[in-house]
């Protein structure tokens, strides 16, 4: 058998967020100014928090499904428990996302998807893409400046042709077990019945300005007087119900085609304030597109697989894994907790690997890999190389590397931020695995609503995925980002689907990812390393404090790391930040139990503390 590739939340809201990140683009005039501006370096967090909730893992004898929500994985599981497979429960586990987590994903978006049937890992790419009226300036300002973030994603302006459904579909023509049709009905009854408005849900619309003003989601996720409904309100979405039973019948051509589309079209080109370029013709032309995903051998028993750009999820991944030698507990961890010597070199390799981001990464469509093949970025050579620019002090800022014979032109990409995803993970009782990370890019999205045109109440979130786009499409001396917005492209992502194998004899071990924005890599770094190196299950990794670099400031989540550590990673010249850091990590592994020579395999699901997570299974 082969494997190949075939609740602290945050009271400034979006719009202070917005001055503050304005602010920062001027040069610092005084020591505060200066601070406010390396903390720009520091991307804003795509979801703020919404407590903290204890889980223990959950083990399971034969199929089991982990989501952000508990009604989304038990969608999963009763397709799973009809005797479907792995990708129609994942599906089905989607399609509640998009009710009952509207501020992350769902149908008006886009995914990436790797699928393992025992044979093959398959990548499947459903990411948004520019209209074909769009160019690179759209978010530039009469003068030349860029947008600031809030300016571009509210509105029509930010919303790209939505993936997920021509996607899923696809997928499901090539592994799906049950028919589509009765992968919808769950959520159809979800939306027809009510399901509670969660704590979480309720957080995210206390924290945002902008979305009570849009005609149809202002009724529904809001009072008379303007006020988010209160926890526990029973919502029914009858104008999603019609548009899912459209797509049941009619295939993703129902959504791409048709009544819904010219809906989708009419509310981005007619937003009162931020109309967009979206056609009906950008709908109907968009195709789903296999990848070749990148698998990655990492220590000695480990193959990593996960999506390629335009992701540049997996090659980040895999470079700062690359750089980091094998640590145990005892070298890496001081009472538990990664210690100041070990996170220096972390953040030092994550910078590396992120100023290789910035440069090169970007729909492979549009724009080469560097020395002909992606893979370059994490030849062993090369991150050795890279890996000796890692000091016993922090190194800075880092510059990006040069894995092939030939110098690139293209300009680095600024820091911006990157927003609202979901992950979902699921094996079904033949071994079958999905890694689903799926997203509408800020929470709400683009703040613009869609009834599909029924008329009826509810509906679903548009993206605002443009805005993954550089904001400013090239530096002071002209010179173009890889990841600037052309017509027809993709926008660089940070999602990390990951599929993880045995190398020695092949066997499917792990499916796991995380939301988080351009910290999607660093959630997932984590859990690797404290699943391999440190003897932890995937519960307790994604329960460990999250770390970050971006190539500027270290990042601490807040309040979880001892002073002593703050104080030693300041002593090697690291400028801590420290900030809650959200992530919403799910996976699931395998186990096995009982005695030698008559092993019987298990399955293992995690879901992170910092979210409303579950797994589900038998």
């Amino acid at each position: 058998m082969s494997i190949t590739a075939v609740f602290r939340f945050n009271p400034l809201g979006l719009a202070a967020l917005s001055l503050f990140l304005t602010a920062c683009q001027a040069p610092p005039s005084t020591p505060e100014a200066g601070a406010a501006t390396r903390a720009a370096a520091v991307p804003a967090q795509p979801e703020g928090p919404s407590g903290w909730h204890q889980k223990p893992g959950w083990t399971l004898q034969r199929f089991a499904v982990a989501a952000a929500h508990p009604l989304a994985a038990q969608a999963g599981y009763e397709i799973l428990k009809a005797g479907g497979s792995a990708l129609d429960a994942a599906i089905a586990t989607q399609l509640a996302l998009t009710l009952v987590e509207p501020q992350s994903s769902g149908i008006g978006g886009g995914a990436f998807l790797m699928h393992w049937d025992g044979q093959q890992v398959l990548a499947l790419d459903g990411r948004e893409t520019a209209p074909a009226a769009a160019d690179e300036k759209l978010f530039l300002l009469p003068d030349g400046k860029p947008m600031n973030y809030v300016q571009a994603v509210v509105g029509g302006r930010s919303v790209g042709t939505p993936g997920l459904l021509p996607m899923l579909e696809q997928a499901h023509r090539q592994h799906g077990v049950l028919p589509w049709a009765r992968l919808f009905e769950p959520t159809i009854r979800l939306c027809e019945q009510g399901f509670e408005l969660s704590p979480r849900m309720h957080a995210m619309l206390m924290g945002d300005s902008h979305l009570a003003r849009d005609p149809v989601a202002g009724k529904y996720f809001f009072s008379p007087d303007g006020q988010p409904l209160p926890i526990g309100t029973l919502l029914r979405n009858p104008a999603l119900a019609q548009v899912l039973r459209q797509i049941a019948a009619g295939g993703a051509d129902a959504f791409m085609r048709g009544p819904v589309a010219a809906d989708i079209v009419r509310r981005v080109r007619s937003h009162p304030s931020n109309p967009g370029l979206l056609s009906e013709a950008d709908l109907a032309a968009y195709r789903p597109r296999a990848r070749e995903a990148i698998c990655t051998d990492w220590r000695e028993s480990w193959r990593v697989c996960g999506f390629p750009p335009p992701s540049s999820g997996h090659l980040t991944v895999m470079q700062i894994l690359g750089m980091l030698p094998q640590q145990s507990p005892a070298q890496a961890l001081d009472a538990g907790l990664p210690n100041a010597a070990w996170l220096n070199r972390y953040a030092q390799a994550a910078n590396l690997a992120y100023a290789d981001r910035a440069q090169y990464i970007a729909d492979p469509d549009f724009v080469a890999a560097p020395a002909g093949d992606w893979r370059s970025l994490l030849a062993p050579d090369y991150l050795q190389e890279r890996a000796a620019l890692i000091g016993q002090r922090s190194s800075g800022v880092a510059k990006a590397g040069q894995p092939g014979p030939l110098r690139v032109s293209f300009a680095p990409q600024a820091i911006q931020p990157e927003y609202g995803t979901s992950h979902l993970s699921v094996v079904d009782g033949q071994g079958r695995a999905v890694a689903l990370t799926t997203t509408i890019e800020s929470v709400f999205g683009a703040r613009i609503m869609s009834d599909g045109g029924t008329g009826l109440a509810g509906g679903f979130m548009l993206n605002n995925q443009l805005t993954d786009f550089a904001l400013n499409p090239r530096d002071a001396a002209g010179r173009p980002v890889a990841n600037r917005l052309e017509p027809g492209k993709r926008p660089r992502s940070s999602m990390s689907p990951t599929l993880v194998f045995d190398r020695r004899d092949g066997r499917f071990l792990m499916s796991l990812g995380a939301p988080g924005g351009s910290a999607i890599i660093h959630f997932v770094a984590k859990s690797l390393i404290a699943r391999h190196d440190w003897g932890l299950d995937l519960q307790q990794g994604t329960a460990l404090p999250n770390f970050a670099a971006f190539n500027g400031p270290t990042v601490l989540e807040k309040d979880l790391f001892p002073a002593s550590t703050v104080a030693g990673l300041r002593a090697l010249g690291h400028e801590v930040v420290e900030r809650d850091l959200t992530s919403g990590f799910h996976g699931i592994e395998r186990r096995e139990s009982g005695p030698a020579g008559a092993k019987k395999s298990l399955w293992f699901g995690a879901a992170d503390p910092r979210r409303e997570g579950v797994v589900r299974g038998e």
